[in-house]
């Protein structure tokens, strides 16, 4: 799960990082009023969609006037906000920051991640830090430190200050430096953060280091335990098909193919759509229907693939372990005809109740194609995609 800038920094804030002062908007009149609060001579107008790069996108503007604050959100409010993280078609802005400005000398770069190797969370710091992150990582990797933070410590003063002074970070302001890592690390461990990015972490003409931007993103199987951070999911960031079957607990990603998957198992489920991309298709989703599949679990599959109006076929694969083939065939019977199924489907069946399975299909009287072996099934929905079938 992914949250906005601003709510980022409200978890920031809560232990004790250092964030500029700043105010959320839905509209364009919110910006002005929220500029007039702030008070001082320079703002900074910034769209806030879950996707990084929203600068070179034309997402973020510094305004020396609240007629400046107003022509920018104005601008900004609405539009389709295309950035390396977004797909071609953009995210709409829907949200904006306004915030007070800040007297930029340095720019840093700061993350955590965790390492399931060493099973240890793992800062990773930047002189570099800014809107050419990537670039930095790619063309000058050198420029990146990172040291792993052992669980049961944390991330101590030594290992702050080494790392503050590997970046660049002055003497005098190594103490303020560290006191911003070490409530980073905090937010991230306490949060059950997988990402918590700072970007730019930035030294002020004082000395000051404060954190400019804020991205997080949770571990969605421990959000159980944060209802707070719950309460900050903006569903108009996420795709529709995902929201809808993250409500009968399918596991979903759209993708940019024209072949729908349905299958039991994750790892199955990726060797489907190597195997059909190995014979020249193209996945339109990773759907997991996992191992209590029930025949409803299947229709509402089916209704969230074919809500892609690019789907040309249907691959269904699975294998019988605790889920049964019967079940299964059940299942796809029931949805192909809630549905009245226009677009080709391919099932392929291994396991328990193999044999039923099939039957149940072939006695069915739907136009199902079968396949016995992986090869057989993608070589299969490939072509019937391509309408060769």
């Amino acid at each position: 799960m992914k949250i906005h800038e601003y709510q980022g920094k409200e978890i920031l804030r809560k232990f004790g990082v250092t964030v500029p002062r700043g105010i959320p908007c839905m509209s364009v009149e919110e910006a002005v009023k929220a500029a007039e609060e702030l008070g001082g001579p320079v703002w900074v107008v910034k769209a806030q969609i879950h996707a990084g790069g929203r600068g070179k996108g034309g997402g973020v503007k510094v305004a020396k006037s609240l007629e400046q604050v107003k022509e920018y959100a104005d601008q900004i409010m609405g539009m389709q906000l295309i950035t390396h993280q977004t797909s071609p078609e953009g995210q709409k802005v829907r949200r904006l920051l306004i915030e007070e400005g800040a007297d930029i000398k340095k720019e840093l770069y700061v993350s955590l991640v965790t390492d399931r190797v060493t099973q240890k969370v793992v800062l990773m710091a930047s002189s570099e830090g800014g809107m050419d992150i990537e670039e930095v990582a790619h063309s000058n990797p050198e420029k990146i430190h990172s040291i792993a933070i052992d669980p049961a410590v944390g991330l101590t003063d030594a290992e702050a200050d080494g790392i503050a002074a590997k970046i660049g970070v002055p003497e005098g302001s190594i103490a303020d430096a560290r006191a911003n890592l070490q409530g980073l690390y905090k937010a991230y461990w306490e949060t059950d953060a997988s990402l918590a990015e700072i970007n730019p972490l930035i030294l002020t003409g004082s000395g000051k280091v404060i954190a400019l931007d804020a991205k997080f993103n949770f571990d969605a199987n421990a959000l159980f335990r944060h209802p707070e951070i719950v309460a900050y999911r903006d569903l108009d960031e996420e795709d529709p098909a995902e929201v809808e079957a993250s409500k009968f607990d399918l596991a979903y990603i759209s993708l940019d193919g024209n072949i729908g998957c349905l299958v039991n198992g994750a790892g199955l489920a990726m060797a489907t759509m190597d195997t059909i991309k190995l014979f020249g298709g193209e996945p339109a989703n990773f759907l997991d229907v996992g191992g209590g599949a029930t025949a409803e679990k299947v229709t509402e599959a089916f209704k969230i693939m074919l809500k892609n109006p690019g789907l040309k076929a249907i691959l269904v694969n699975i294998f019988g372990g605790i889920m049964r083939c019967d079940v299964i065939a059940e299942g796809v019977i029931t949805a192909s005809k809630a549905v009245q199924l226009q677009v080709p489907l391919v099932v392929r069946m291994k396991g328990t109740n193999e044999d039923l399975g099939k039957k149940m299909l072939a006695d069915s009287g739907l136009p199902i194609i079968s396949a016995d072996t992986m090869e057989d099934a993608a070589k299969q929905v490939v072509a019937a995609a391509a309408g060769q079938a």
